[in-house]
């Protein structure tokens, strides 16, 4: 694989992870509602995912679901379940839930996020699609081994999207910092979130190829 190729394939996978879909808005329900460390570990929870849908392009799972609408329909269900349920979860909770305090069970409630965030990863079609549709267009069959191409392209977008995920957690964190520190308002944000998860599961389900 050439420079400019490898570089183009870069830029392509940057103006990708900076659009808004469901990871980034997980994401940001995370850290809006529950700060930075539930925001980071959420990015790392959705960043296994990607690694997870790199393993299964190179197994070629990631084929079969783009070429089967059984299998997509499967795994789009499961996805949008999967949300609704996060988001009933949190819509029907009494009382935010931070993970900023240093409590006896802030690692549970971070383990709890970050399977979240691999789950949803990991249960969307849609990003199956992704590693099996736009990695392969860069891969070049005279540069030698494909496999080794294709791990590479997979490494390098699952370090960019983690990044700018991390960014975004950042960022997020700092703009709604004081509005977490009112418990009426962290509850407002906890069952926005919820209500986003909802909305999410709702359009995964209605969505087609």
């Amino acid at each position: 694989m050439d420079f400019q190729s490898y570089w183009l394939f870069v830029c392509a996978s940057v103006v990708l992870c900076i659009v808004p879909g469901p990871d980034m808005i997980y994401l940001l329900g995370r850290s809006i509602a529950q700060g930075r460390k539930a925001g980071i570990v959420a990015a790392i929870g959705i960043n296994l995912g990607g690694y997870f849908h790199l393993l299964a392009a190179m197994l070629g799972i990631s084929a079969i679901i783009a070429t089967s609408s059984i299998a997509f329909t499967i795994l789009k269900w499961c996805g949008a379940v999967y949300l609704l349920y996060l988001g009933c979860q949190a819509l029907l909770a009494k009382q935010a839930i931070p993970v900023e305090a240093n409590d006896a069970t802030q690692s549970a409630k971070l383990k709890t996020i970050f399977w979240q965030g691999f789950v949803s990863d990991a249960l969307n079609p849609k990003v199956a699609i992704f590693f099996i549709s736009l990695l392969p267009q860069f891969i070049q069959p005279e540069a030698g081994n494909a496999l080794n191409q294709l791990i590479i392209l997979g490494i390098t977008v699952n370090v960019i999207a983690l990044s700018i995920n991390i960014a975004i957690v950042l960022l997020s964190q700092v703009l709604t910092a004081r509005l977490r520190q009112s418990s009426r308002i962290s509850i407002v944000l906890h069952k926005a979130m919820g209500a986003v998860f909802v909305a999410l599961g709702l359009r995964l389900a209605n969505e087609t190829r």
